[in-house]
């Protein structure tokens, strides 16, 4: 076994999920990543906690099969909530042997199956969760790679001093900790603002997403004003959906539109009334992601990226008080920042054209 495989199960036990003795673990992986679940069980038994291990969240295929015959009609099943319920730790490992597995499933069947999984959802946000990626072919060729070139840009992305990135994370949760508005502009096409007014900004360090490296927050749900055309395509439901562009007023998207696959975007936001707000405002601070995969763990964490996803905000970005936007949908899509761009704090300018103050080479 490749020697950075167990380095990578020890970095999701000890630093992401802070395993500990007794815990019950539920793996939940695609059998190609069968080589990082050994090692995690190893590292387990070595811990004295408990694994088990299911597909249910990355088996794409046993997914489609059962989408495909259903009615679209779906309640929450009560046996897996009772699972995920009686679950201190919940590990996710993406691999795929086909990333367009679901891609001939009905949108609207994948969004009410989603819906009916939100319970779900909330209770594993409940526990020390990870997710992260085992580097599998299939995700390989998606990214315009070699095997083994995408291994060494997966291992060098995750295997790496999550303390100094921490520490260099920090200088923007300094300043957008404390913010009122935010303002992203790109080009012609990007200019939106909101406010993150009281509510937490997160230092993501590779503990619930491996790797890690971006610092996130919650715009409020009312707040957010102004269009964005989101460059970077994404692949959602199996399928890739290209240039989406969405206008926002009072908060809302009331203008929605993508070159490709618009269709999917479409039932995206009309997953529930909260599908239609953001949830998050992330930028993206992982150096060592350097090239865009088709894979949001990682393009999200890009250097030269804002991401924002449209739907549920995370418990931990929401300060007392303020609103928190409810959906069974979280949907993050990515901004390029590389050109023609600055993000804008409280009216001082804090990132242009990639580089942020606190780094070489920024310019006012």
């Amino acid at each position: 076994m490749d020697p950075r495989i167990r380095n990578h199960a020890e970095i999701i036990a000890n630093h992401s999920v802070d395993l500990q003795e007794g815990d019950n673990v539920i793996i939940d992986a695609h059998p190609i990543a069968e080589d990082l679940v050994v090692a995690l069980y190893e590292v387990i038994g070595e811990k004295g906690a408990n694994p088990v291990s299911t597909s249910q969240r990355t088996g794409k295929r046993q997914q489609r099969a059962f989408l495909r015959a259903s009615d679209g009609e779906f309640e929450t099943p009560q046996h897996e909530l009772a699972l995920i319920e009686n679950t201190d730790v919940y590990i996710a490992i993406r691999a795929s042997d086909n990333v367009t597995q679901t891609s001939d499933v009905d949108p609207e069947i994948s969004s009410a199956y989603q819906q009916a999984h939100g319970p779900i959802l909330e209770e594993r946000l409940s526990t020390r969760w990870c997710l992260t990626q085992y580097p599998a072919p299939a995700n390989a060729q998606l990214a315009e790679m070699s095997t083994e070139g995408y291994e060494n840009f997966v291992w060098d992305a995750v295997n790496k001093d999550w303390d100094e990135q921490r520490a260099h994370q920090a200088n923007m949760v300094e300043i957008l900790d404390p913010a009122d508005e935010v303002r992203i502009v790109s080009g012609d096409t990007t200019d939106v603002t909101m406010s993150v007014d009281g509510n937490p900004t997160i230092n993501d360090h590779g503990e619930h997403n491996l790797p890690g490296g971006e610092v996130f927050t919650a715009p409020q749900p009312d707040s957010v004003e102004g269009e964005v055309l989101f460059d970077m395509p994404l692949y959602h439901q199996g399928r890739e959906i290209t240039d989406v562009y969405l206008e926002f007023s009072e908060g809302e998207v009331v203008s929605h539109s993508a070159a490709k696959n618009e269709e999917i975007l479409t039932e995206v936001l009309n997953t529930d009334a909260g599908s239609r707000r953001l949830g998050e405002l992330g930028i993206g601070m992982n150096r060592d992601i350097d090239r865009f995969t088709y894979n949001m763990l990682f393009d999200e964490k890009m250097g030269d990226t804002v991401h924002m996803a449209v739907g549920r905000a995370y418990d931990d970005t929401v300060g007392e008080g303020n609103e928190q936007n409810d959906s069974a949908a979280h949907v993050d899509m990515i901004v390029d920042m590389s050109e023609n761009s600055f993000i804008e704090v409280d009216g001082e300018v804090v990132q242009r054209d990639g580089t942020f103050r606190f780094e070489d080479g920024f310019e006012k």
